[in-house]
């Protein structure tokens, strides 16, 4: 996770100071066609690249601010931005029949593009949740309970914040809701909970699997040849899919000589 920091000094939220107790985390998206942090982000840190407009949110008379960014900076790359301290109250959600979800929650904007960007959605929300992933482990949140990770239409049909579609109207054009992305979140949690000796044991059991073949059937297309094969002797067929070793590729050459050779 590329976590950089950039806090909005200017911001009139960041000078008003308010804390909270974080108790969840709300993703938005900012609902214009521009991926680029520096639209958002500055000063520029040799990474954003510099807003010539002027437009930035690190200045004052603005009435918006979250903890973080997603997007690309000069380069391209997606990187996520910390622009609030975690524990500083930021101005996201607006407020509903139930109050504000200003008062607990986390926040992020995720920079829209056009919204027909596969590559970048997914670069973009991948980001999304290891950052979510990241805060529910930091404060203690359960990913999985209702209401912890919601987006700001979640937020809305709950009443804690204004009438905003963000940001399941791009993940429904890639096919996904918030469910998958909690979904997601939940699983990155899992790994980044485990500790070194059980995540090398994950990896070398599935790498195991994946080279041995376990459990696996031949392809359509290399089932009749395979048959062949054992047939004439060259392999016992077991485990079409997995990995030949060095001396298991040997012998089925050697087979295959003495076969031709009869």
């Amino acid at each position: 996770m590329k976590l950089f920091s950039c806090i909005l000094t200017e911001n009139d939220c960041y000078r008003r100071g308010a804390r909270i107790t974080p108790k969840g985390v709300m993703v938005h998206s900012t609902g214009a066609n521009n991926p680029w942090l520096r639209r958002y982000v500055q000063p520029d840190d040799g990474r954003l690249g510099k807003n010539t407009n002027a437009n930035d949110w690190n200045r004052s008379g603005l009435d918006v601010c979250v903890h973080a960014f997603i997007g690309k900076t000069a380069d391209g790359s997606v990187a996520i931005y910390q622009t609030l301290p975690w524990d500083r109250r930021g101005w996201h959600a607006g407020s509903g029949r139930n109050g504000s979800a200003n008062d607990g929650y986390l926040s992020f904007e995720i920079c829209e593009d056009g919204l027909a960007d596969r590559a970048y959605f997914d670069k973009a929300f991948r980001a999304a949740a290891e950052l979510t992933a990241y805060l529910c482990a930091k404060f203690g949140l359960d990913p999985g309970k209702d209401g912890v990770v919601i987006d700001h239409s979640e937020g809305y049909r709950r009443g804690i914040a204004s009438n905003h579609g963000d940001v399941s109207h791009w993940l429904k054009k890639f096919g996904r809701t918030m469910d998958d992305f909690r979904k997601d979140v939940i699983r990155l949690g899992e790994v980044e909970n485990m500790t070194r000796e059980e995540l090398e044991a994950l990896v070398d059991e599935r790498v195991k699997k994946a080279l041995v073949g376990a459990d696996t059937t031949a392809s359509d297309w290399a089932r009749e040849e395979l048959q062949q094969a054992k047939e004439h002797g060259i392999t016992d067929a077991t485990r079409p899919r997995g990995y030949a070793t060095r001396e298991e590729a040997a012998i089925m050459v050697e087979r295959l000589r003495a076969a031709l050779t009869k």
